[in-house]
Protein backbone atom coordinates (compact mmCIF):
# COMPACT_ATOMS: atom_id res chain seq x y z
CA UNK A 1 0.00 0.00 0.00
CA UNK A 2 1.18 3.08 -1.02
CA UNK A 3 1.30 5.99 1.66
CA UNK A 4 1.81 10.14 1.32
CA UNK A 5 1.61 13.15 2.98
CA UNK A 6 -0.62 15.30 1.81
CA UNK A 7 -1.03 19.12 2.65
CA UNK A 8 -4.60 20.45 2.19
CA UNK A 9 -5.74 23.94 2.32
CA UNK A 10 -7.68 24.92 5.82
CA UNK A 11 -11.17 24.96 3.65
CA UNK A 12 -10.10 21.39 2.73
CA UNK A 13 -8.85 19.53 5.91
CA UNK A 14 -12.44 21.09 7.67
CA UNK A 15 -14.63 19.35 4.73
CA UNK A 16 -12.07 15.76 4.96
CA UNK A 17 -12.74 16.59 9.05
CA UNK A 18 -16.38 16.20 8.02
CA UNK A 19 -16.08 13.34 5.95
CA UNK A 20 -14.07 11.46 9.20
CA UNK A 21 -17.52 12.51 11.33
CA UNK A 22 -19.98 11.32 9.07
CA UNK A 23 -18.00 8.00 8.67
CA UNK A 24 -17.51 7.33 12.38
CA UNK A 25 -21.17 8.20 13.15
CA UNK A 26 -22.13 5.31 10.14
CA UNK A 27 -19.40 3.08 11.60
CA UNK A 28 -20.41 3.13 15.40
CA UNK A 29 -24.45 2.99 14.12
CA UNK A 30 -23.19 -0.63 12.56
CA UNK A 31 -21.59 -1.58 15.56
CA UNK A 32 -24.27 -0.68 17.85
CA UNK A 33 -26.64 -2.59 15.38
CA UNK A 34 -24.81 -5.51 15.72
CA UNK A 35 -24.26 -5.29 18.98
CA UNK A 36 -27.83 -5.00 20.19
CA UNK A 37 -28.16 -8.37 18.44
CA UNK A 38 -28.84 -11.57 21.06
CA UNK A 39 -30.02 -15.07 20.98
CA UNK A 40 -33.86 -15.28 20.05
CA UNK A 41 -33.38 -11.80 17.99
CA UNK A 42 -34.18 -11.61 14.41
CA UNK A 43 -30.40 -11.36 12.80
CA UNK A 44 -28.90 -7.80 12.17
CA UNK A 45 -28.95 -6.15 9.05
CA UNK A 46 -26.20 -6.67 6.07
CA UNK A 47 -24.49 -4.42 4.03
CA UNK A 48 -27.51 -4.09 1.20
CA UNK A 49 -30.15 -3.18 4.00
CA UNK A 50 -27.61 -0.59 5.74
CA UNK A 51 -27.54 0.92 2.56
CA UNK A 52 -31.04 1.16 2.41
CA UNK A 53 -31.09 2.70 6.09
CA UNK A 54 -28.42 5.04 5.20
CA UNK A 55 -30.30 6.43 2.85
CA UNK A 56 -33.69 7.30 4.90
CA UNK A 57 -31.22 8.26 7.52
CA UNK A 58 -30.56 11.05 4.87
CA UNK A 59 -33.61 12.00 4.03
CA UNK A 60 -34.48 12.48 8.16
CA UNK A 61 -30.78 14.38 9.04
CA UNK A 62 -29.70 17.22 7.12
CA UNK A 63 -26.33 16.79 8.97
CA UNK A 64 -25.78 13.27 7.32
CA UNK A 65 -27.10 14.57 4.24
CA UNK A 66 -24.85 17.82 3.75
CA UNK A 67 -22.19 14.39 3.59
CA UNK A 68 -20.62 12.71 0.75
CA UNK A 69 -22.51 9.34 0.53
CA UNK A 70 -19.71 7.44 -1.28
CA UNK A 71 -17.85 8.14 2.19
CA UNK A 72 -20.39 6.85 3.91
CA UNK A 73 -21.51 3.89 2.07
CA UNK A 74 -17.69 2.70 2.41
CA UNK A 75 -17.53 2.72 5.94
CA UNK A 76 -20.49 0.45 6.11
CA UNK A 77 -18.57 -1.40 3.24
CA UNK A 78 -15.22 -1.51 5.71
CA UNK A 79 -17.39 -2.75 8.53
CA UNK A 80 -19.41 -5.73 6.59
CA UNK A 81 -15.59 -6.84 5.70
CA UNK A 82 -13.91 -6.63 9.36
CA UNK A 83 -17.40 -8.60 10.56
CA UNK A 84 -16.57 -11.04 7.77
CA UNK A 85 -12.73 -11.89 8.93
CA UNK A 86 -13.53 -11.22 12.59
CA UNK A 87 -11.78 -14.39 13.15
CA UNK A 88 -9.20 -14.72 9.85
CA UNK A 89 -8.12 -11.16 11.12
CA UNK A 90 -7.31 -11.46 14.50
CA UNK A 91 -8.70 -8.36 15.54
CA UNK A 92 -11.84 -10.01 16.53
CA UNK A 93 -15.66 -8.17 16.66
CA UNK A 94 -15.00 -4.63 15.22
CA UNK A 95 -15.42 -2.07 18.07
CA UNK A 96 -16.32 1.50 18.73
CA UNK A 97 -14.49 4.81 16.68
CA UNK A 98 -13.55 7.79 19.04
CA UNK A 99 -12.95 11.48 17.96
CA UNK A 100 -9.39 12.11 17.58
CA UNK A 101 -8.08 8.35 17.48
CA UNK A 102 -10.48 6.82 14.68
CA UNK A 103 -10.14 9.74 12.22
CA UNK A 104 -9.89 8.47 8.81
CA UNK A 105 -12.68 7.52 5.70
CA UNK A 106 -12.11 5.54 2.38
CA UNK A 107 -12.95 7.14 -1.02
CA UNK A 108 -13.72 4.97 -3.93
CA UNK A 109 -12.62 6.27 -7.41
CA UNK A 110 -14.66 8.16 -9.75
CA UNK A 111 -13.03 7.81 -13.10
CA UNK A 112 -14.02 5.16 -14.99
CA UNK A 113 -11.98 2.66 -17.02
CA UNK A 114 -12.66 -0.52 -19.39
CA UNK A 115 -11.16 -3.33 -17.71
CA UNK A 116 -9.50 -6.41 -19.28
CA UNK A 117 -9.08 -9.76 -19.42
CA UNK A 118 -5.24 -11.46 -18.77
CA UNK A 119 -4.78 -12.50 -21.94
CA UNK A 120 -6.26 -9.04 -23.37
CA UNK A 121 -9.72 -9.83 -24.44
CA UNK A 122 -12.12 -7.57 -22.80
CA UNK A 123 -14.01 -8.71 -19.70
CA UNK A 124 -17.90 -8.81 -20.11
CA UNK A 125 -20.83 -8.83 -17.90
CA UNK A 126 -22.32 -11.88 -17.49
CA UNK A 127 -26.08 -10.94 -17.47
CA UNK A 128 -25.77 -7.97 -20.07
CA UNK A 129 -23.14 -9.08 -21.84
CA UNK A 130 -21.42 -5.48 -22.11
CA UNK A 131 -18.07 -4.48 -21.16
CA UNK A 132 -17.10 -4.23 -17.35
CA UNK A 133 -16.47 -0.47 -16.62
CA UNK A 134 -13.94 -0.40 -13.56
CA UNK A 135 -13.27 2.16 -11.00
CA UNK A 136 -9.88 4.45 -10.53
CA UNK A 137 -8.42 6.88 -8.40
CA UNK A 138 -7.75 10.39 -10.41
CA UNK A 139 -4.22 11.34 -9.52
CA UNK A 140 -2.11 13.68 -11.71
CA UNK A 141 1.25 14.90 -11.43
CA UNK A 142 2.64 18.31 -10.89
CA UNK A 143 6.50 17.61 -10.82
CA UNK A 144 8.84 15.49 -9.71
CA UNK A 145 8.07 15.99 -6.62
CA UNK A 146 4.40 17.04 -6.17
CA UNK A 147 0.77 15.16 -7.51
CA UNK A 148 -2.44 15.89 -6.53
CA UNK A 149 -5.49 13.71 -6.08
CA UNK A 150 -9.54 14.36 -6.50
CA UNK A 151 -11.62 14.49 -3.01
CA UNK A 152 -15.52 14.35 -3.16
CA UNK A 153 -16.27 17.58 -1.75
CA UNK A 154 -12.55 18.92 -2.03
CA UNK A 155 -11.48 19.15 -5.45
CA UNK A 156 -7.94 18.12 -6.03
CA UNK A 157 -5.96 17.94 -3.00
CA UNK A 158 -2.14 18.06 -3.30
CA UNK A 159 0.67 15.27 -1.71
CA UNK A 160 4.29 14.79 -1.96
CA UNK A 161 5.26 12.35 -4.26
CA UNK A 162 7.91 10.54 -2.57
CA UNK A 163 7.91 7.51 -5.65
CA UNK A 164 8.72 7.65 -9.08
CA UNK A 165 5.50 6.39 -10.56
CA UNK A 166 2.01 7.38 -9.80
CA UNK A 167 -0.03 5.29 -8.07
CA UNK A 168 -2.59 3.41 -9.99
CA UNK A 169 -5.57 2.22 -7.16
CA UNK A 170 -8.86 1.48 -7.46
CA UNK A 171 -9.86 3.06 -4.15
CA UNK A 172 -7.63 5.10 -1.03
CA UNK A 173 -7.69 5.74 2.50
CA UNK A 174 -7.22 9.44 3.60
CA UNK A 175 -6.30 9.57 7.49
CA UNK A 176 -5.91 12.41 10.14
CA UNK A 177 -3.39 11.87 12.92
CA UNK A 178 -1.05 13.97 14.99
CA UNK A 179 -2.17 17.19 12.50
CA UNK A 180 -0.80 15.69 9.82
CA UNK A 181 -2.80 14.28 6.99
CA UNK A 182 -2.14 11.08 4.71
CA UNK A 183 -3.08 9.16 1.73
CA UNK A 184 -2.32 5.66 1.35
CA UNK A 185 -3.53 3.76 -2.13
CA UNK A 186 -4.58 0.49 -2.14
CA UNK A 187 -2.59 -0.51 -5.14
CA UNK A 188 -2.98 -4.00 -6.08
CA UNK A 189 0.34 -5.76 -6.56
CA UNK A 190 1.13 -7.74 -10.26
CA UNK A 191 1.62 -11.50 -10.06
CA UNK A 192 4.58 -12.85 -10.22
CA UNK A 193 4.81 -16.29 -12.59
CA UNK A 194 7.00 -19.20 -11.07
CA UNK A 195 9.44 -20.71 -12.80
CA UNK A 196 7.79 -23.06 -14.73
CA UNK A 197 9.48 -25.57 -16.47
CA UNK A 198 6.97 -28.07 -17.67
CA UNK A 199 7.84 -31.05 -15.33
CA UNK A 200 5.40 -32.36 -13.11
CA UNK A 201 6.45 -33.81 -9.44
CA UNK A 202 4.35 -35.78 -6.86
CA UNK A 203 4.60 -34.97 -2.85
CA UNK A 204 3.59 -37.75 -0.33
CA UNK A 205 2.58 -36.29 2.66
CA UNK A 206 3.37 -37.93 5.99
CA UNK A 207 3.65 -37.78 10.02
CA UNK A 208 7.63 -38.54 10.09
CA UNK A 209 8.74 -37.14 7.17
CA UNK A 210 6.77 -33.79 6.36
CA UNK A 211 6.80 -34.22 2.12
CA UNK A 212 8.06 -36.80 0.37
CA UNK A 213 8.94 -35.89 -3.95
CA UNK A 214 8.99 -37.79 -6.52
CA UNK A 215 12.02 -37.25 -7.39
CA UNK A 216 13.75 -38.45 -4.09
CA UNK A 217 13.98 -35.38 -1.88
CA UNK A 218 12.15 -35.33 1.59
CA UNK A 219 11.32 -31.99 3.27
CA UNK A 220 10.39 -31.76 7.10
CA UNK A 221 9.56 -28.99 8.85
CA UNK A 222 11.56 -27.38 11.79
CA UNK A 223 11.47 -29.86 14.65
CA UNK A 224 11.57 -29.06 18.25
CA UNK A 225 15.16 -28.26 20.43
CA UNK A 226 16.78 -30.52 22.49
CA UNK A 227 15.83 -28.34 25.88
CA UNK A 228 12.11 -28.30 24.26
CA UNK A 229 11.75 -31.79 23.52
CA UNK A 230 13.46 -32.75 27.08
CA UNK A 231 10.84 -29.71 28.82
CA UNK A 232 7.95 -31.78 26.87
CA UNK A 233 8.74 -35.56 28.60
CA UNK A 234 9.53 -34.57 31.61
CA UNK A 235 7.64 -31.61 32.00
CA UNK A 236 9.44 -29.50 34.03
CA UNK A 237 8.99 -25.84 34.15
CA UNK A 238 10.69 -23.80 31.79
CA UNK A 239 13.78 -22.64 33.24
CA UNK A 240 13.97 -18.58 33.79
CA UNK A 241 17.88 -18.51 34.45
CA UNK A 242 17.06 -16.34 37.53
CA UNK A 243 17.44 -17.26 41.12
CA UNK A 244 14.01 -16.91 43.23
CA UNK A 245 11.56 -16.58 39.92
CA UNK A 246 9.64 -19.71 38.29
CA UNK A 247 7.67 -22.56 40.33
CA UNK A 248 10.75 -24.49 41.36
CA UNK A 249 11.06 -26.81 44.48
CA UNK A 250 14.59 -25.47 45.23
CA UNK A 251 13.15 -22.33 45.72
CA UNK A 252 10.85 -23.01 48.09
CA UNK A 253 10.64 -21.75 51.42
CA UNK A 254 9.36 -23.80 54.39
CA UNK A 255 8.59 -22.26 57.62
CA UNK A 256 6.60 -23.38 60.51
CA UNK A 257 3.13 -22.07 60.49
CA UNK A 258 2.79 -22.16 57.20
CA UNK A 259 -0.33 -24.04 55.35
CA UNK A 260 -0.12 -27.30 53.00
CA UNK A 261 -1.76 -26.75 50.08
CA UNK A 262 -2.99 -30.26 50.17
CA UNK A 263 -4.18 -30.36 53.58
CA UNK A 264 -4.23 -27.15 54.72
CA UNK A 265 -3.15 -27.96 58.32
CA UNK A 266 -0.35 -26.50 60.17
CA UNK A 267 3.31 -27.97 59.59
CA UNK A 268 4.42 -27.18 63.16
CA UNK A 269 1.13 -29.23 64.61
CA UNK A 270 0.99 -32.06 61.66
CA UNK A 271 4.57 -33.23 62.00
CA UNK A 272 7.25 -32.99 59.07
CA UNK A 273 5.96 -31.93 55.42
CA UNK A 274 8.20 -32.47 52.95
CA UNK A 275 7.73 -30.47 49.26
CA UNK A 276 7.83 -32.97 46.41
CA UNK A 277 7.51 -32.62 42.66
CA UNK A 278 4.55 -34.29 40.75
CA UNK A 279 6.19 -35.75 37.90
CA UNK A 280 4.84 -34.70 34.62
CA UNK A 281 2.58 -31.95 36.09
CA UNK A 282 5.01 -29.17 35.58
CA UNK A 283 4.64 -27.73 38.58
CA UNK A 284 5.87 -28.03 42.39
CA UNK A 285 3.18 -28.86 45.25
CA UNK A 286 3.49 -29.74 49.09
CA UNK A 287 2.22 -32.71 50.31
CA UNK A 288 1.80 -34.07 53.71
CA UNK A 289 4.26 -37.74 53.85
CA UNK A 290 3.76 -40.03 56.89
CA UNK A 291 6.54 -39.76 59.15
CA UNK A 292 9.42 -42.07 59.35
CA UNK A 293 12.94 -42.83 60.00
CA UNK A 294 15.00 -40.31 57.89
CA UNK A 295 17.54 -37.03 58.62
CA UNK A 296 17.55 -35.53 61.88
CA UNK A 297 14.92 -32.46 62.22
CA UNK A 298 16.29 -29.53 60.72
CA UNK A 299 16.43 -26.19 62.73
CA UNK A 300 13.92 -23.56 60.99
CA UNK A 301 15.47 -20.76 63.11
CA UNK A 302 17.75 -18.11 60.98
CA UNK A 303 19.55 -17.29 63.59
CA UNK A 304 20.26 -20.43 66.26
CA UNK A 305 20.55 -19.28 69.40
CA UNK A 306 24.18 -18.37 70.97
CA UNK A 307 25.21 -20.05 74.48
CA UNK A 308 24.90 -17.08 76.98
CA UNK A 309 28.09 -16.10 78.48
CA UNK A 310 28.59 -17.67 82.17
Amino acid sequence: MARFRMYPTSAQASVMLDHCAHARYVWNLAVEQHAHWCKGRKSAPGFAEQCRQLTEARRENAWLAAGNADVQQQALKDFARAKNARFASGFGEPTWRRKYVHEGFRVIGTDRIAEFEADGSPRLNARTGKQVMGRSVVVQRLNRRWARVKVPGCGWVKFRLTRRELPEAKTFRVTYRNGQWHIAFAVVPEPVDAPGTGGVIGIDRGVKITAALSDGRKLNCPQLTVKERARITTGAPPDTGRPGRGPSAQNLCVRPGNRCSAGRQSFAAGGPCRVAVSPGAGSASARRTPPGPGPPARRFDRHPARPRPA
